[in-house]
């Protein structure tokens, strides 16, 4: 198992301090961050592309290529790349030229975005969100894959003896996941390649996100890639640790209010008892971390945000080296297999 930090990239007024950061301050915040995550023993860095104010990350690749410039050992990732209003050839050569700057440390995580208002943005149909996520990673293979490439299909002009350049690293393109909310036809995606598959684990509870895994599971051996136990899943979640479990509540509660997630849980107790939430103790936090194996089986990376709902960059670097000194240990002793880049599937 990997576990890694994961960024939304929002700028957000912290609700306590009522400070806001400029968008300059934010993304330098988003770098320092992921360069200690390294340094605090952690697997991957990964950052979500969005398009729409609170958030400043709308050019993922441009913010992890500057990462990768400052670190040496920690798999860099995105936590959405919007397939459906990218174009596929940009995606493959993007990821390609990051793949060969990073030495090989890098994937990408494929979704539709939770905001409809980017598809006419981008000039697409919100309507056809799953047919766009469909053809769009099928051209997006093929161009990793195939040297030359003949192609047409409905959305996009096609393409006629086009080689996307560069080429991915030693001829093995970037990993790809595959992650969803409420489509089981992502998790049939997922499953049919062989990639891997994950779950938000945060905006609804954790039954809901065990039913796509099971399915996404089943479809994974239905396609012949191996066992269900052997299918690449993947969490993510929140977190928010202090040495004592009940300091660490009280000072989260006012950015759990803050958050997305926080505005569309019942009550913040609910949401640290059925979803991806984890405010506590470094103990309790490794407590959660291992029962999400007993929903999901056994996950191959488990991501935390912990910058999230505008909470402060100085208290940002103060969860990863507590994260880092007690909650990574502890996992690597309960978890034998829990490693870094031995553990990535791709």
């Amino acid at each position: 198992m990997e576990i890694g930090i994961f960024a939304i990239g929002d700028v957000t007024a912290d609700p306590v301090s009522g400070r806001m950061p400029t968008e300059h301050e934010r993304l330098k915040a988003i770098a320092r961050i992921a360069v200690h995550a390294e340094e605090a023993g952690f697997d991957v860095f990964a950052i979500g592309e969005h398009h729409n104010p609170p958030f400043v990350s709308s050019s993922d690749v441009a913010i992890l290529a500057y990462i990768a410039a400052r670190t040496e050992r920690i798999v860099l990732s995105t936590a959405t790349t919007l397939i459906t209003t990218n174009d596929p050839v940009r995606i493959a050569e993007e990821f390609a030229t990051l793949q060969l700057l990073s030495d090989g440390r890098v994937d990408l995580m494929l979704g539709r975005g939770n905001t409809t208002e980017v598809y006419p943005w981008f000039g697409q149909d919100v309507r056809n969100g799953i047919a766009l996520a469909v053809e769009n990673y099928d051209l997006l293979r093929r161009l990793w894959t195939e040297e030359v490439v003949d192609w047409e299909g409905r959305f996009r002009t096609p393409l006629r003896g086009f080689t996307a350049t560069p080429r991915p690293l030693d001829g093995v393109p970037p990993f790809v996941w595959h992650g969803s909310v409420r489509s089981p036809e992502i998790a049939e995606q997922a499953a049919l390649h062989g990639d891997g598959f994950l779950v938000n684990n945060l905006f609804m509870t954790t039954d809901y996100f065990q039913r796509y895994v099971e399915f996404y599971r089943e479809r994974y051996a239905a396609h012949g890639h191996g066992t269900p136990e052997q299918a690449i899943v993947g969490a993510a979640g929140a977190a928010f640790v202090r040495p004592n479990a009940q300091d660490a509540r009280r000072e989260y509660a006012p950015y759990f209010a803050a958050s997305p997630f926080g505005r569309a849980s019942a009550s913040f107790e609910e949401a640290i008892a059925n979803t991806g939430l984890i405010v506590g103790s470094p103990a309790q936090a490794v407590e959660r971390i291992l029962a999400f194996r007993e929903f999901f089986g056994d996950h191959r990376r488990q991501l935390l945000a912990i910058d999230l709902a505008g909470v402060p960059e100085q208290v940002v670097h103060e969860q990863l080296d507590l994260l880092g000194s007690e909650v990574l240990p502890a996992l690597k002793q309960a978890i034998p297999e829990l490693g870094g880049r031995d553990s990535n599937p791709g």
